[in-house]
């Protein structure tokens, strides 16, 4: 990392003629826990070695000018009379944390920016969360104002969820500014409280990138999120005030089966066994019983594939592909779905192996080569010395 981050510096000082800091946040990967954190519910991420970097140096006025080395792209904005509304672009996810981190009160100075990411943009491994979070502590650094994690992870929610119009929950950006290295981190959605998760030295995270990409911001995503709203809305005549899927327990869910319409009760199970699947996992990585956390990874991909409906054939496959490998505790689709990686808990012994017969097989089946990633857990947000 030190030397792209060093390599940033020098792109900034040529296009900048100043020395940057350089702020990095990663990207994560969903052990367990799908979209159950806007239903106030449990999720168990880790961050990634995969990050998105951003050089800043402050300027004398209130413009932000950033340049996307990925994109090859420059946009600026006077955060005095910046768009007030997103226009589709890359830059929305910039532009929109620096007016949500105004709104909060506070009073950003003017800043050069340059962003760089290794986060594979589609793949549900979170590239949005990473560049909201990178920049935001970028700006911050910056304006000479603290970086609160949990405060500024809400900050960043909002930007995506207000501006940008993708209404997420909070996982993503909590684990890219609070992630623990060697560690995954059982968020408790609902009170933003946390728990540290080892994941043993001997254990690896394989990600297996199907190549089908998703587009999150409405569609599908925010169809899941209005029927589980229409779950409270009708559940709540009968079990009284409840505010998430979060206080529905699978046994009153089942009770009350008959008063749902079957797609909405569908997909009110996969989030009210998924909560109880998380805490399992939690429990049984503590207890050194990986082969216990990998049966609830799997039954959390069956839930998803037949109750949530957001997994796809290709997904569907490398799941099924890594689950048959010796040394494979469990495997399932993360992320928003429809696409995506899946991401397996597996023995480093076994790494060769199972990306061997992920890479065959998904080719014979589909044509397709899958992007393979073997990653360990990583710090949240930081600075990166340069």
């Amino acid at each position: 990392m030190s030397v792209q981050a060093r390599d940033l510096a020098v792109e900034f000082a040529y296009r900048f003629g100043r020395t940057p800091t350089v702020s990095r946040a990663p990207g994560r990967v969903n052990l367990i826990g799908e979209h159950t954190d806007y239903n106030d519910g449990f999720v168990m991420p880790a961050a990634l070695d995969f990050a998105t970097l951003t050089a800043a140096s402050q300027r004398p006025d209130r413009r932000l000018r950033v340049y996307s080395m990925i994109m090859d792209e420059t946009r600026e904005f006077d955060l005095d009379s910046a768009p007030q509304a997103a226009s589709g672009d890359w830059s929305d996810y910039v532009l929109g944390v620096a007016l949500m981190l105004e709104m909060s009160g506070r009073n950003l100075a003017g800043a050069d920016l340059i962003i760089w990411s290794d986060v594979p943009i589609g793949a549900g491994l979170s590239s949005s969360a990473a560049l909201e979070v990178s920049v935001a502590h970028a700006l911050l650094t910056q304006s000479g104002l603290e970086f609160d994690p949990i405060e500024i992870a809400q900050i960043c929610q909002r930007a995506e969820n207000d501006f940008v119009g993708m209404r997420c929950g909070v996982m993503d950006q909590y684990i890219a500014c609070c992630g623990v290295a060697g560690h995954a981190l059982l968020i408790d959605c609902r009170s933003l409280e946390s728990r540290h998760v080892a994941i043993a030295p001997n254990l690896r995270l394989l990600i297996a990138n199907s190549g089908v990409r998703h587009q999150h911001a409405g569609g599908e995503y925010n169809l899941r999120r209005e029927a589980c709203e229409e779950g409270v809305r009708l559940l709540s005549r009968y079990l009284g005030p409840i505010k998430a899927l979060r206080d529905v327990t699978p046994k009153q869910l089942d009770a009350k089966r008959r008063k749902l319409p079957d797609l909405i009760y569908r997909r009110c199970r996969h989030i009210v066994t998924e909560n109880v699947r998380v805490l399992d996992a939690e429990r049984a990585l503590n207890a050194g019983d990986f082969a216990a956390c990998g049966r609830a990874m799997n039954a959390s991909h069956v839930s998803m594939r037949d109750d949530f409906e957001i997994t796809c054939p290709e997904v569907d496959m490398l799941a099924g592909l890594a689950q048959t490998v010796k040394g494979v505790y469990g495997s399932r689709m993360t992320g928003g779905g429809f696409g995506g990686c899946t991401v397996s808990l597996i023995e480093e012994s076994a790494i060769d192996k199972a990306s061997q017969i992920l890479t065959d097989g998904y080719r014979i089946a589909t044509g397709l080569d899958v992007d393979i990633y073997v990653c360990a857990p990583s710090d949240g947000a930081q600075l990166v010395a340069v």
